[in-house]
């Protein structure tokens, strides 16, 4: 089993930064890869980006690239998202979830563990 847990999530005006984190426990390391995922009021599950514990694999949104950076620190079991030059578009609750399978990596029902979410909200 492999617990998540996010955090850094809060409110920013149009133009800031924040930085979530996504803590992995359990056995993180019997999973293949993280994933940043988001939902807005009204709207479906959004695929964010994605990382390999292993390697250096990344995968990103097109809405998000250039802004978003997501990296990893193997010795916390953490997964972070660097979120620059928010938009209000990017309001949302962000979710982080563990793969133990290769494949698309936009698809959420490939994702065998999941997070509760934390909040962002950027105010205009």
């Amino acid at each position: 089993q492999v617990q998540l847990v996010e955090s850094g999530g809060g409110l920013v005006q149009a133009g800031g930064s924040l930085r979530l984190s996504c803590a992995a426990s359990g056995r993180p390391f019997s999973t293949y890869g993280v994933g940043w995922f988001r939902q807005a009021p009204g709207k479906e599950r959004e695929f964010v980006a994605a990382t390999v514990w292993n390697g250096v694999l990344v995968s990103y949104n097109d809405s998000v690239k250039g802004r978003f950076t997501i990296s990893r620190d193997n010795a916390k079991n953490t997964v972070y998202l660097q979120m620059n030059s928010l938009k209000p578009e990017d309001t949302a609750v962000y979710y982080c979830a563990a793969r133990t399978s290769r494949g698309t990596w936009s698809e959420g029902a490939l994702y065998d563990y999941w997070g509760q979410g934390t909040q962002v909200t950027v105010s205009s």
